[in-house]
């Protein structure tokens, strides 16, 4: 490494290079991991290009993670529950985690409204504990777009268990399920279908399903949860992995039910390990992102090009006025675009 990276190197530096960056992050140095995935989530093209060289310099020093995407409506103990299972990994299991807290944006700011740290008041002074909450920024299913890089980077730093918890609205999580290796749905009991918010399409992907909140009153509500939700589960196609979807239920607040859980999520990485599933899991994944990035990247230039913005514009009106389709619009604008 060219220069130490210290204390006072630190205050005195906003930003460094890829390798004094990647040097940062291998040491552990939770201030230049901030500061590495604040540059990841930049949009500025000198940020994006430094952001690039350090993701491939952290790409062979990761992976040997267990990623666990959390989703569930708003209401249902996500912070909660992540504090809780963060908590015993730390505490029973002697793991250290990463905590990607994926807050909805602001529409007026763009930036977190939630503020997750603020609701994992335990599991964010705890030095085996990394949580990085990050703005959507609008992005569907309230996925940022940099998150697949960030778990790159954590897995570098060294970090074992990545949970990944997203705003849970009910809109798309089919980006969290192509970055994680199980997909953890959390659930209330006897919410009504018209307060979950999420039914049949989360739940077909989902690796498990646990009725959160079962303490109390709710026990016999989440009793009954649990028989409705296995009888669901078995009108769903199987999956290629053969993992059957596990449903119990668990209460964050009493800690109740969260050491079972784990043990849920270590028979599925067992058993997707044995029949090579796990990884080949994975690589569709990256394809997936590599298909991904080219769609937003062309779709990108195409709103960035200039031509384009000058018809734009005009053709929008046509199209809102109803004296031109959005179909022959579309098309004279990727004419342009492609000319």
């Amino acid at each position: 490494m060219k220069k130490s990276i210290n204390k006072i190197s630190i205050q005195k530096r906003n930003e460094f290079t890829p390798d004094e960056y990647f040097a940062g992050i291998k040491k552990g140095n939770r201030t230049i991991l901030s500061k590495a995935i604040t540059l990841i989530e930049s949009s500025n093209s000198k940020h994006q290009k430094i952001a690039e060289q350090l993701v491939e310099l952290c790409l062979p020093f990761s992976g040997n993670s267990i990623r666990i995407g959390i989703t569930g409506v708003p209401g249902v103990g996500k912070s909660t529950f992540i504090e809780s299972l963060g908590s015993y990994l730390i505490d029973t299991k002697n793991k250290n985690i990463a905590v990607l807290a994926i807050d909805p944006s602001s529409k007026k700011t763009g930036g977190s409204i939630l503020g997750d740290k603020t609701r994992m008041n335990k599991l964010s002074v705890n030095s085996n504990a990394f949580i990085r909450p990050s703005p959507s920024s609008g992005t569907l299913g309230g996925v940022a777009k940099a998150t697949r890089e960030t778990i790159i980077l954590c897995e570098a730093a060294g970090f074992e268990t990545i949970l990944i918890e997203t705003v849970g609205v009910g809109q798309s999580e089919i980006e969290v399920k192509s970055m994680v290796d199980f997909f953890l749905l959390l659930m209330l009991a006897g919410a009504g279908d018209e307060l979950q918010g999420i039914k049949r399409g989360i739940m077909e992907i989902a690796d498990g399903i646990f009725i959160n909140k079962a303490d109390g009153n709710n026990m016999i509500k989440a009793k009954i949860a649990i028989r409705e939700y296995k009888n669901a589960i078995h009108l769903f196609p199987a999956n290629n992995n053969n993992w059957i979807p596990k449903v119990s239920s668990c209460s964050a607040i009493e800690n109740e039910g969260i050491s079972e859980i784990w043990e849920v999520i270590e028979s599925f990485k067992n058993l997707t390990i044995q029949n090579s599933s796990f990884y080949e899991n994975r690589k569709q994944q990256a394809k997936f992102w590599l298909e991904h990035t080219i769609n937003i990247s062309i779709k990108e230039e195409f709103y960035a090009n200039d031509n384009v913005k000058n018809k734009l514009t005009e053709l929008e009106s046509k199209v809102i006025e109803g004296t031109l389709s959005p179909f022959k619009a579309a098309k004279e604008l990727l004419d342009i675009f492609k000319s």
